[in-house]
């Protein structure tokens, strides 16, 4: 039904946009929705990969996902004054390259993931105080509020887009489209300064392929994440400080109940709760080059984790070529520290079916794209990506350690509201 939907609505805008272009000085669909308080996204993003060498095996993969949106405010519609509600539904579909050739558990296409139909979001925000207060509650997910940037997800890399994946690997973030209940609030002490804190609901069950979003009874739930960060904002920089306190039930990553190896012992890993994290983040424009830098530090604080600090630097530089002033080229590199727990764990699986050899401290992922603007509804994103130590998690049984693998992606994405008319004006 969703693909039908889909196709009929992109043979629909295609229509209105040609119609649209025969009598350009009529507003415009979108112009007319939005006026009336609504604004509809409907986009398609794919993202290929392939990596020629290094990892367990040589081939190539393609994950891709279509966006359906509304946002509608209320006081438009409704004399609600301050209220607007947001929902959102997603259909992922492909393979992941990074579990099927790499071996590697950070995806090198950030759009893989529940891969179905899935109600990404449906919220109502509030915003009160001259819209110093800003609150949004419902069936949502913690990493479109908390530990992002538009500079993120210049990339293809899930190592960075769309939130770093230190917090991932360390506590029951939850990510998008895979929603459950939550909600945050934000607080302005001046127009460039902020606290920010959220409460999310942790469900297991909510980030399988068999969940669609829909169960809004909180079954399976097993505790909070909670995020909060105070925040600076001169001039649309970006410096930050915040954490993590998750209380949701998560396995150890090397012993059973009984404190010994699960893995020799051949019973299930043990199960906790509680474990927090911290973290400290930048955005910098520089000057008026079209330059903007960013970085990124993590670290756990207390619990039972797979890793023990992540680091990241990045720069987006906007302009590239005559007559490409939309275009940008970006470059990222991170690096996962893991714990002794993890690569202990690595390493009993690989004594027991006679491997040798160290196995590495850190896994290092880098990229390097160019995001071309090939129309004001379409880009193109051609990438290379490097991996340094794949973490061997996909297969920890291997006797020696996974090659470092280089890896071509293409992402693109296809504004389809846009094309046919129905998005905001700009």
């Amino acid at each position: 039904m969703l693909k039908k939907f889909i196709y009929t609505a992109g043979v629909s805008m295609l229509a209105l946009g040609t119609a649209q272009a025969q009598t350009s000085t009529a507003p415009t669909l979108g112009q007319k929705l939005f006026d009336d308080g609504v604004s509809i996204s409907l986009n398609y993003t794919g993202e290929a990969a392939a990596n020629p060498s290094g990892g367990i095996r040589q081939g190539g993969d393609y994950a891709g996902q279509v966006f359906l949106g509304g946002d509608f405010d209320m006081s438009k519609i409704a004399g609600l004054t301050g209220t607007s509600v947001h929902i959102a539904l997603t259909q992922r579909h492909g393979r992941n390259l990074a579990a099927d050739y790499i071996g590697n558990n950070t995806s090198v296409q950030e759009v893989f993931g529940t891969q179905n139909v899935h109600l990404a979001y449906f919220t109502i925000e509030q915003k009160l105080f001259n819209d110093r207060l800003d609150i949004t509650a419902g069936r949502t997910v913690a990493n479109i509020a908390f530990l992002n940037s538009p500079l993120y997800c210049q990339f293809q890399s899930n190592s960075a887009c769309g939130n770093p994946t230190f917090i991932f690997k360390d506590s029951n973030f939850t990510y998008f489209p895979a929603s459950s209940w939550g909600g945050d609030a934000k607080f302005l002490f001046t127009p460039d300064s902020y606290i920010h804190a959220g409460l999310y609901e942790v469900n297991p069950v909510d980030k399988t392929f068999l969940a669609h979003g829909f169960d809004l009874s909180g079954n399976h739930a097993t505790g909070v994440v909670v995020p909060a960060e105070l925040g600076y904002t001169p001039d649309g920089n970006l410096y930050a400080i915040g954490g993590w306190y998750d209380t949701g039930a998560y396995s150890d990553p090397l012993n059973d109940a009984t404190g010994q190896p699960a893995l020799l012992a051949g019973q299930p890993y043990a199960t906790h709760h509680d474990r927090s994290g911290m973290f400290l983040r930048f955005n910098q424009t520089v000057d008026s080059t079209g330059l903007a830098v960013f970085g990124v530090f993590m670290t756990k604080l207390s619990g039972e984790v797979n890793e023990n600090q992540y680091y990241e630097l990045g720069a987006v530089q906007t302009g590239t070529f005559a007559g490409r002033s939309q275009d940008t080229i970006g470059f990222v590199v991170n690096d996962q520290e893991f714990s002794n727990a993890f690569l202990n764990n690595i390493a009993l699986a690989r004594e027991s079916v006679g491997g040798t050899g160290n196995i590495a401290h850190r896994e290092i992922m880098m990229e390097l794209n160019y995001d071309a603007k090939l129309t004001p509804w379409m880009t193109a994103t051609p990438n290379v990506q490097y991996i340094i130590n794949p973490d061997q998690s996909a297969e920890p049984y291997r006797k020696t350690n996974i090659k470092n693998a280089f890896v071509v992606g293409l992402k693109f994405t296809v504004d389809l509201a846009r094309l046919g008319g129905f998005a905001p004006p700009q």
